[in-house]
Protein backbone atom coordinates (compact mmCIF):
# COMPACT_ATOMS: atom_id res chain seq x y z
CA UNK A 1 0.00 0.00 0.00
CA UNK A 2 1.23 3.48 -0.77
CA UNK A 3 2.78 5.34 2.16
CA UNK A 4 1.15 8.59 3.28
CA UNK A 5 2.64 11.76 1.87
CA UNK A 6 2.87 14.38 4.61
CA UNK A 7 -0.43 13.23 6.01
CA UNK A 8 -1.86 12.45 9.38
CA UNK A 9 -4.06 9.43 10.04
CA UNK A 10 -6.73 9.26 7.33
CA UNK A 11 -4.91 12.10 5.53
CA UNK A 12 -4.18 12.16 1.82
CA UNK A 13 -1.79 9.80 0.14
CA UNK A 14 -0.66 9.44 -3.44
CA UNK A 15 -2.61 7.38 -5.87
CA UNK A 16 0.63 6.91 -7.73
CA UNK A 17 3.99 8.67 -7.55
CA UNK A 18 3.66 12.37 -8.31
CA UNK A 19 -0.15 12.48 -8.15
CA UNK A 20 -1.25 14.06 -4.85
CA UNK A 21 -4.74 13.75 -3.48
CA UNK A 22 -6.98 16.76 -4.01
CA UNK A 23 -7.67 19.19 -1.16
CA UNK A 24 -11.19 18.84 0.21
CA UNK A 25 -12.63 22.33 -0.40
CA UNK A 26 -15.68 23.15 1.71
CA UNK A 27 -16.73 26.08 3.87
CA UNK A 28 -13.45 26.41 5.71
CA UNK A 29 -11.63 26.59 2.40
CA UNK A 30 -13.99 29.35 1.23
CA UNK A 31 -13.41 31.29 4.46
CA UNK A 32 -9.62 31.08 4.27
CA UNK A 33 -9.58 31.84 0.55
CA UNK A 34 -11.94 34.75 1.20
CA UNK A 35 -9.40 36.36 3.54
CA UNK A 36 -6.74 36.17 0.85
CA UNK A 37 -9.10 37.55 -1.78
CA UNK A 38 -10.02 40.45 0.52
CA UNK A 39 -6.34 41.40 0.68
CA UNK A 40 -6.15 41.26 -3.12
CA UNK A 41 -9.35 43.35 -3.34
CA UNK A 42 -7.77 46.15 -1.33
CA UNK A 43 -4.52 45.90 -3.31
CA UNK A 44 -6.45 46.43 -6.56
CA UNK A 45 -8.23 49.48 -5.11
CA UNK A 46 -4.85 51.00 -4.31
CA UNK A 47 -3.33 49.93 -7.65
CA UNK A 48 -6.12 51.45 -9.75
CA UNK A 49 -6.68 54.56 -7.63
CA UNK A 50 -4.42 56.56 -9.92
CA UNK A 51 -6.67 55.72 -12.88
CA UNK A 52 -9.39 58.03 -11.57
CA UNK A 53 -6.88 60.59 -10.28
CA UNK A 54 -4.62 60.92 -13.31
CA UNK A 55 -5.68 64.45 -14.22
CA UNK A 56 -5.59 65.50 -10.54
CA UNK A 57 -2.08 64.04 -10.20
CA UNK A 58 -0.90 65.99 -13.26
CA UNK A 59 -2.17 69.22 -11.68
CA UNK A 60 -0.90 68.41 -8.19
CA UNK A 61 2.66 67.56 -9.25
CA UNK A 62 2.80 69.80 -12.35
CA UNK A 63 3.84 67.05 -14.79
CA UNK A 64 3.22 66.27 -18.47
CA UNK A 65 1.86 63.06 -20.02
CA UNK A 66 5.17 61.19 -20.01
CA UNK A 67 5.86 62.02 -16.38
CA UNK A 68 2.30 61.09 -15.45
CA UNK A 69 2.75 57.73 -17.17
CA UNK A 70 5.86 57.20 -15.03
CA UNK A 71 3.64 56.73 -11.95
CA UNK A 72 1.91 53.71 -13.41
CA UNK A 73 5.01 52.60 -15.30
CA UNK A 74 7.16 52.45 -12.18
CA UNK A 75 4.41 50.74 -10.22
CA UNK A 76 4.01 48.10 -12.92
CA UNK A 77 7.78 47.79 -13.38
CA UNK A 78 8.13 46.92 -9.71
CA UNK A 79 5.11 44.63 -9.92
CA UNK A 80 6.39 42.73 -12.95
CA UNK A 81 9.94 42.57 -11.63
CA UNK A 82 8.69 41.09 -8.37
CA UNK A 83 6.62 38.29 -9.92
CA UNK A 84 9.30 35.59 -10.04
CA UNK A 85 10.80 36.55 -6.65
CA UNK A 86 7.32 36.52 -5.13
CA UNK A 87 6.54 33.16 -6.71
CA UNK A 88 9.72 31.76 -5.22
CA UNK A 89 8.86 33.30 -1.83
CA UNK A 90 5.41 31.74 -1.88
CA UNK A 91 6.85 28.33 -2.74
CA UNK A 92 9.52 28.64 -0.04
CA UNK A 93 7.91 30.64 2.79
CA UNK A 94 4.21 29.97 2.34
CA UNK A 95 1.23 32.13 1.50
CA UNK A 96 0.55 33.75 4.87
CA UNK A 97 3.98 35.31 5.34
CA UNK A 98 4.08 36.70 1.81
CA UNK A 99 0.53 38.09 1.95
CA UNK A 100 1.19 39.73 5.30
CA UNK A 101 4.31 41.46 4.03
CA UNK A 102 2.44 42.55 0.90
CA UNK A 103 -0.43 44.07 2.89
CA UNK A 104 1.98 46.07 5.05
CA UNK A 105 3.88 47.38 2.04
CA UNK A 106 0.91 48.43 -0.09
CA UNK A 107 -0.75 50.12 2.89
CA UNK A 108 2.38 52.15 3.64
CA UNK A 109 2.70 52.97 -0.06
CA UNK A 110 -0.87 54.26 -0.32
CA UNK A 111 -0.43 56.38 2.79
CA UNK A 112 2.87 57.73 1.48
CA UNK A 113 1.22 58.65 -1.83
CA UNK A 114 -1.43 60.61 0.07
CA UNK A 115 1.17 62.62 1.99
CA UNK A 116 3.78 63.05 -0.76
CA UNK A 117 4.77 66.71 -1.15
CA UNK A 118 6.63 66.24 -4.44
CA UNK A 119 6.73 64.18 -7.62
CA UNK A 120 9.80 62.24 -6.47
CA UNK A 121 8.36 61.12 -3.15
CA UNK A 122 5.09 60.22 -4.86
CA UNK A 123 7.02 58.01 -7.29
CA UNK A 124 8.73 56.26 -4.39
CA UNK A 125 5.36 55.67 -2.70
CA UNK A 126 3.89 54.12 -5.86
CA UNK A 127 6.94 51.85 -6.16
CA UNK A 128 6.40 50.64 -2.59
CA UNK A 129 2.72 50.11 -3.34
CA UNK A 130 3.61 48.11 -6.45
CA UNK A 131 5.95 45.93 -4.40
CA UNK A 132 3.21 45.04 -1.91
CA UNK A 133 0.61 44.63 -4.64
CA UNK A 134 2.90 42.15 -6.41
CA UNK A 135 2.67 39.78 -3.45
CA UNK A 136 -1.10 39.40 -3.47
CA UNK A 137 -2.42 37.73 -6.60
CA UNK A 138 0.07 34.85 -6.80
CA UNK A 139 -0.59 34.19 -3.11
CA UNK A 140 -4.34 34.02 -3.76
CA UNK A 141 -3.80 31.62 -6.67
CA UNK A 142 -1.67 29.46 -4.38
CA UNK A 143 -4.44 29.44 -1.75
CA UNK A 144 -6.85 28.23 -4.42
CA UNK A 145 -4.66 25.31 -5.44
CA UNK A 146 -3.94 24.37 -1.81
CA UNK A 147 -7.52 24.51 -0.52
CA UNK A 148 -9.73 23.45 -3.47
CA UNK A 149 -9.87 20.43 -5.80
CA UNK A 150 -8.01 20.80 -9.09
CA UNK A 151 -11.23 20.75 -11.11
CA UNK A 152 -12.19 24.02 -9.37
CA UNK A 153 -8.93 25.72 -10.39
CA UNK A 154 -10.18 27.70 -13.42
CA UNK A 155 -13.30 28.90 -11.61
CA UNK A 156 -11.42 29.93 -8.45
CA UNK A 157 -8.88 31.86 -10.52
CA UNK A 158 -11.65 33.67 -12.40
CA UNK A 159 -13.47 34.43 -9.14
CA UNK A 160 -10.28 35.93 -7.73
CA UNK A 161 -9.96 38.08 -10.83
CA UNK A 162 -13.62 39.07 -10.49
CA UNK A 163 -13.09 40.25 -6.92
CA UNK A 164 -10.07 42.20 -8.11
CA UNK A 165 -12.21 43.95 -10.68
CA UNK A 166 -14.67 44.75 -7.92
CA UNK A 167 -11.80 46.64 -6.31
CA UNK A 168 -11.40 48.53 -9.57
CA UNK A 169 -15.11 49.33 -9.41
CA UNK A 170 -14.67 50.78 -5.93
CA UNK A 171 -11.92 53.05 -7.25
CA UNK A 172 -14.19 54.30 -10.00
CA UNK A 173 -17.46 54.67 -8.09
CA UNK A 174 -16.24 55.55 -4.58
CA UNK A 175 -12.75 56.98 -4.65
CA UNK A 176 -13.34 59.33 -7.59
CA UNK A 177 -16.21 61.31 -5.99
CA UNK A 178 -14.49 61.22 -2.58
CA UNK A 179 -11.33 62.62 -4.17
CA UNK A 180 -13.21 65.52 -5.69
CA UNK A 181 -15.17 66.05 -2.49
CA UNK A 182 -12.58 65.98 0.30
CA UNK A 183 -9.34 66.47 -1.60
CA UNK A 184 -6.22 64.49 -2.41
CA UNK A 185 -4.69 63.90 1.03
CA UNK A 186 -7.90 62.98 2.85
CA UNK A 187 -9.09 60.64 0.08
CA UNK A 188 -5.88 58.65 -0.29
CA UNK A 189 -5.02 58.60 3.42
CA UNK A 190 -8.55 57.49 4.27
CA UNK A 191 -8.42 54.68 1.74
CA UNK A 192 -5.16 53.43 3.29
CA UNK A 193 -7.17 52.38 6.36
CA UNK A 194 -8.60 49.51 4.31
CA UNK A 195 -5.17 47.92 4.37
CA UNK A 196 -5.25 47.75 8.16
CA UNK A 197 -8.76 46.29 8.09
CA UNK A 198 -7.72 43.26 6.01
CA UNK A 199 -4.42 42.81 7.82
CA UNK A 200 -6.11 41.75 11.10
CA UNK A 201 -7.96 38.62 9.85
CA UNK A 202 -4.99 37.78 7.65
CA UNK A 203 -2.66 37.56 10.64
CA UNK A 204 -5.18 35.84 12.93
CA UNK A 205 -6.98 33.31 10.75
CA UNK A 206 -5.30 32.59 7.41
CA UNK A 207 -3.64 29.19 6.98
CA UNK A 208 -1.49 28.06 4.07
CA UNK A 209 -3.24 24.72 3.53
CA UNK A 210 -5.72 22.30 5.18
CA UNK A 211 -4.35 20.06 7.89
CA UNK A 212 -2.73 17.01 6.35
CA UNK A 213 -2.46 18.53 2.87
CA UNK A 214 0.82 20.40 3.22
CA UNK A 215 3.69 20.10 0.76
CA UNK A 216 6.08 17.20 1.14
CA UNK A 217 9.07 18.06 3.35
CA UNK A 218 12.28 18.92 1.52
CA UNK A 219 15.15 16.50 1.67
CA UNK A 220 18.44 17.54 3.20
CA UNK A 221 19.97 18.65 -0.08
CA UNK A 222 16.84 20.20 -1.55
CA UNK A 223 17.70 23.78 -0.56
CA UNK A 224 20.81 23.95 -2.71
CA UNK A 225 20.13 25.83 -5.96
CA UNK A 226 16.44 26.22 -5.07
CA UNK A 227 15.92 29.50 -6.93
CA UNK A 228 17.78 28.44 -10.05
CA UNK A 229 16.07 25.05 -10.14
CA UNK A 230 12.55 26.43 -9.64
CA UNK A 231 12.92 28.99 -12.42
CA UNK A 232 14.65 26.60 -14.83
CA UNK A 233 12.13 23.79 -14.39
CA UNK A 234 9.12 26.11 -14.55
CA UNK A 235 10.37 27.84 -17.70
CA UNK A 236 11.21 24.51 -19.34
CA UNK A 237 7.51 23.67 -19.40
CA UNK A 238 5.84 24.86 -22.65
CA UNK A 239 2.62 25.37 -20.69
CA UNK A 240 4.32 28.00 -18.51
CA UNK A 241 5.59 29.90 -21.54
CA UNK A 242 2.25 29.63 -23.31
CA UNK A 243 0.55 30.94 -20.18
CA UNK A 244 2.89 33.93 -20.14
CA UNK A 245 2.10 34.85 -23.75
CA UNK A 246 -1.65 34.40 -23.31
CA UNK A 247 -1.49 36.71 -20.30
CA UNK A 248 0.77 39.14 -22.19
CA UNK A 249 -1.56 39.46 -25.16
CA UNK A 250 -4.94 39.55 -23.46
CA UNK A 251 -4.53 41.65 -20.34
CA UNK A 252 -2.84 44.89 -21.35
CA UNK A 253 -5.50 46.66 -23.52
CA UNK A 254 -7.94 46.88 -20.62
CA UNK A 255 -5.29 47.51 -17.97
CA UNK A 256 -3.80 50.47 -19.84
CA UNK A 257 -7.30 51.89 -20.36
CA UNK A 258 -8.35 51.48 -16.73
CA UNK A 259 -5.05 52.18 -15.02
CA UNK A 260 -4.23 55.52 -16.64
CA UNK A 261 -5.13 56.47 -20.21
CA UNK A 262 -8.86 55.72 -20.38
CA UNK A 263 -9.99 58.79 -18.48
CA UNK A 264 -7.76 61.31 -20.37
CA UNK A 265 -8.75 59.73 -23.72
CA UNK A 266 -12.46 59.96 -23.00
CA UNK A 267 -12.31 63.48 -21.51
CA UNK A 268 -9.67 65.20 -23.65
CA UNK A 269 -9.99 63.38 -26.98
CA UNK A 270 -13.69 62.55 -26.93
CA UNK A 271 -14.97 65.61 -25.07
CA UNK A 272 -16.94 63.66 -22.47
CA UNK A 273 -17.55 64.86 -18.95
CA UNK A 274 -15.70 63.15 -16.12
CA UNK A 275 -18.97 61.65 -14.94
CA UNK A 276 -19.72 60.09 -18.32
CA UNK A 277 -16.12 58.92 -18.70
CA UNK A 278 -16.27 57.37 -15.24
CA UNK A 279 -19.44 55.55 -16.26
CA UNK A 280 -17.67 54.04 -19.26
CA UNK A 281 -14.76 52.91 -17.08
CA UNK A 282 -17.31 51.35 -14.76
CA UNK A 283 -18.81 49.55 -17.74
CA UNK A 284 -15.43 47.93 -18.46
CA UNK A 285 -15.29 46.67 -14.89
CA UNK A 286 -18.89 45.44 -14.89
CA UNK A 287 -18.33 43.62 -18.18
CA UNK A 288 -15.19 42.05 -16.75
CA UNK A 289 -17.02 40.77 -13.70
CA UNK A 290 -19.85 39.27 -15.74
CA UNK A 291 -17.57 37.65 -18.30
CA UNK A 292 -15.25 36.31 -15.60
CA UNK A 293 -17.94 33.94 -14.37
CA UNK A 294 -18.75 32.85 -17.93
CA UNK A 295 -15.11 32.23 -18.88
CA UNK A 296 -14.46 30.32 -15.66
CA UNK A 297 -17.40 27.98 -16.23
CA UNK A 298 -16.50 27.38 -19.88
CA UNK A 299 -12.84 26.63 -19.21
CA UNK A 300 -13.66 24.47 -16.18
CA UNK A 301 -15.94 22.28 -18.30
CA UNK A 302 -14.16 22.36 -21.67
CA UNK A 303 -10.39 22.62 -21.59
CA UNK A 304 -10.35 22.75 -25.38
CA UNK A 305 -12.05 26.17 -25.23
CA UNK A 306 -8.99 27.91 -23.74
CA UNK A 307 -7.20 28.88 -26.96
CA UNK A 308 -10.39 29.83 -28.89
CA UNK A 309 -11.51 32.03 -26.00
CA UNK A 310 -8.13 33.75 -25.72
CA UNK A 311 -7.67 34.33 -29.47
CA UNK A 312 -11.30 35.36 -29.90
CA UNK A 313 -10.95 38.00 -27.19
CA UNK A 314 -7.72 39.30 -28.73
CA UNK A 315 -9.27 39.52 -32.20
CA UNK A 316 -12.43 41.25 -31.00
CA UNK A 317 -10.40 43.74 -28.95
CA UNK A 318 -8.24 44.59 -31.96
CA UNK A 319 -11.35 44.99 -34.14
CA UNK A 320 -13.05 47.42 -31.73
CA UNK A 321 -9.88 49.48 -31.20
CA UNK A 322 -9.45 49.70 -34.97
CA UNK A 323 -13.04 50.91 -35.33
CA UNK A 324 -12.60 53.56 -32.62
CA UNK A 325 -9.21 54.83 -33.76
CA UNK A 326 -10.16 54.72 -37.45
CA UNK A 327 -13.52 56.47 -37.06
CA UNK A 328 -13.58 59.33 -39.59
CA UNK A 329 -15.10 61.99 -37.33
CA UNK A 330 -13.45 63.94 -34.53
CA UNK A 331 -15.73 62.35 -31.94
CA UNK A 332 -16.46 58.64 -31.78
CA UNK A 333 -20.20 57.93 -31.31
CA UNK A 334 -21.25 56.78 -27.87
CA UNK A 335 -22.50 53.39 -29.07
CA UNK A 336 -19.03 52.56 -30.39
CA UNK A 337 -17.35 53.63 -27.14
CA UNK A 338 -19.82 51.48 -25.22
CA UNK A 339 -19.02 48.51 -27.49
CA UNK A 340 -15.29 49.06 -26.92
CA UNK A 341 -15.73 49.10 -23.15
CA UNK A 342 -17.85 45.94 -23.20
CA UNK A 343 -15.19 44.12 -25.22
CA UNK A 344 -12.36 45.41 -23.03
CA UNK A 345 -14.19 43.77 -20.15
CA UNK A 346 -13.26 40.39 -21.62
CA UNK A 347 -9.52 41.08 -21.45
CA UNK A 348 -9.18 40.32 -17.74
CA UNK A 349 -11.03 36.96 -17.84
CA UNK A 350 -9.10 35.99 -20.98
CA UNK A 351 -5.80 36.74 -19.25
CA UNK A 352 -6.70 34.29 -16.48
CA UNK A 353 -6.63 31.51 -19.09
CA UNK A 354 -2.85 31.87 -19.04
CA UNK A 355 -2.79 30.38 -15.53
CA UNK A 356 -4.89 27.46 -16.79
CA UNK A 357 -1.96 26.50 -19.02
CA UNK A 358 0.75 27.05 -16.39
CA UNK A 359 -1.09 25.32 -13.51
CA UNK A 360 -1.37 21.77 -14.96
CA UNK A 361 2.14 22.01 -16.42
CA UNK A 362 3.78 22.31 -12.99
CA UNK A 363 3.63 20.31 -9.73
CA UNK A 364 2.35 21.86 -6.52
CA UNK A 365 5.81 22.83 -5.27
CA UNK A 366 6.35 25.02 -8.38
CA UNK A 367 2.93 26.64 -8.60
CA UNK A 368 4.06 29.96 -7.14
CA UNK A 369 7.05 30.28 -9.43
CA UNK A 370 5.10 29.25 -12.54
CA UNK A 371 2.29 31.67 -11.69
CA UNK A 372 4.83 34.45 -11.21
CA UNK A 373 6.32 33.83 -14.65
CA UNK A 374 2.86 33.80 -16.22
CA UNK A 375 1.74 36.93 -14.40
CA UNK A 376 4.74 38.87 -15.68
CA UNK A 377 3.38 38.70 -19.22
CA UNK A 378 0.46 41.09 -19.01
CA UNK A 379 2.31 43.56 -16.83
CA UNK A 380 5.30 43.72 -19.18
CA UNK A 381 2.89 44.44 -22.03
CA UNK A 382 1.06 47.02 -19.91
CA UNK A 383 4.29 48.81 -18.97
CA UNK A 384 5.41 48.93 -22.58
CA UNK A 385 2.08 50.34 -23.74
CA UNK A 386 1.75 52.85 -20.89
CA UNK A 387 5.15 54.32 -21.69
CA UNK A 388 4.67 54.22 -25.45
CA UNK A 389 1.32 56.01 -25.26
CA UNK A 390 2.75 58.74 -23.01
CA UNK A 391 5.78 59.32 -25.26
CA UNK A 392 3.67 59.37 -28.42
CA UNK A 393 1.14 61.78 -26.90
CA UNK A 394 3.92 64.24 -26.09
CA UNK A 395 5.55 63.75 -29.49
CA UNK A 396 2.35 64.15 -31.54
CA UNK A 397 0.59 66.90 -29.61
CA UNK A 398 -1.87 64.57 -27.86
CA UNK A 399 -2.85 62.54 -30.92
CA UNK A 400 -4.55 59.57 -29.28
CA UNK A 401 -5.13 57.78 -32.59
CA UNK A 402 -1.41 57.40 -33.14
CA UNK A 403 -0.59 56.79 -29.48
CA UNK A 404 -3.10 53.96 -29.01
CA UNK A 405 -1.98 52.22 -32.22
CA UNK A 406 0.78 50.58 -30.17
CA UNK A 407 -1.92 48.14 -29.00
CA UNK A 408 -1.85 46.39 -32.38
CA UNK A 409 1.91 45.88 -32.35
CA UNK A 410 1.95 44.06 -29.02
CA UNK A 411 -1.11 42.00 -29.93
CA UNK A 412 0.57 40.81 -33.13
CA UNK A 413 3.71 39.76 -31.24
CA UNK A 414 1.65 37.91 -28.66
CA UNK A 415 -0.57 36.06 -31.14
CA UNK A 416 2.44 34.78 -33.07
CA UNK A 417 3.98 33.48 -29.83
CA UNK A 418 0.73 31.78 -28.77
CA UNK A 419 0.40 30.01 -32.11
CA UNK A 420 4.03 28.89 -31.95
CA UNK A 421 3.80 27.38 -28.43
CA UNK A 422 0.28 25.97 -28.55
CA UNK A 423 0.98 22.57 -30.22
CA UNK A 424 3.86 21.65 -27.92
CA UNK A 425 2.11 22.78 -24.73
CA UNK A 426 -1.08 20.86 -25.49
CA UNK A 427 0.89 17.75 -26.48
CA UNK A 428 2.69 17.83 -23.13
CA UNK A 429 -0.64 18.19 -21.31
CA UNK A 430 -2.01 15.12 -23.06
CA UNK A 431 1.11 13.12 -22.21
CA UNK A 432 0.90 14.15 -18.56
CA UNK A 433 -2.79 13.28 -18.44
CA UNK A 434 -2.10 9.85 -19.90
CA UNK A 435 0.62 9.18 -17.32
CA UNK A 436 -1.64 10.33 -14.50
CA UNK A 437 -4.23 7.67 -15.33
CA UNK A 438 -1.70 4.83 -15.03
CA UNK A 439 -2.22 3.18 -11.59
CA UNK A 440 0.61 3.13 -9.09
CA UNK A 441 2.17 0.04 -7.54
CA UNK A 442 -0.72 -0.29 -5.10
CA UNK A 443 -4.38 0.51 -5.63
CA UNK A 444 -6.37 1.11 -2.44
CA UNK A 445 -10.06 1.78 -2.76
CA UNK A 446 -10.87 5.08 -4.51
CA UNK A 447 -11.47 8.20 -2.48
CA UNK A 448 -12.48 11.70 -3.58
CA UNK A 449 -11.89 12.35 -7.27
CA UNK A 450 -9.04 14.47 -8.58
CA UNK A 451 -8.40 15.70 -12.10
CA UNK A 452 -5.60 15.43 -14.57
CA UNK A 453 -4.13 18.27 -16.57
CA UNK A 454 -6.89 17.76 -19.15
CA UNK A 455 -9.64 17.84 -16.52
CA UNK A 456 -10.30 14.08 -16.58
CA UNK A 457 -10.95 12.40 -13.21
CA UNK A 458 -8.29 10.27 -11.57
CA UNK A 459 -8.62 8.25 -8.39
CA UNK A 460 -6.98 9.88 -5.39
CA UNK A 461 -6.76 7.60 -2.37
CA UNK A 462 -6.92 7.76 1.38
CA UNK A 463 -5.87 5.20 3.93
CA UNK A 464 -8.67 2.95 5.09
Amino acid sequence: MNAPVNASVNGPVNASPGIPADPPGGRKAVAVWGIGVAVYFVAVIFRTSLGVAGLDAADRFHVNASALASFSLLQLLVYAGMQIPVGLMVDRLGTKKVLTLGAVLFTVGQLGFALSPSYGTALAARALLGCGDAMTFISVLRLGTRWFPARRGPLMAQLAGLVGMAGNLVSTLVLAPVLHGVGWTAAFAGSAAAGLVVLVPLVLFLRDHPEGYGPAPRTAGASGGFVRRQIRESWAEPGTRLGLWVHFTTQFPAMVFLLLWGMPFLVEAQGLSRTTAGGLLTLVVASNMALGLVYGQIVGRRRSARIPLALGTIGLTALLWAAVLGYPGDRVPMWLLVALCLVLGGCGPASMIGFDFARPANPAERQGTASGITNMGGFIASMTTLLSVGILLDATGDNYRIAFSTVFVLEAVGVLSILRLRPLALARERERGARATVPGPATPRPGPSSTTADGAPTGSRRTA
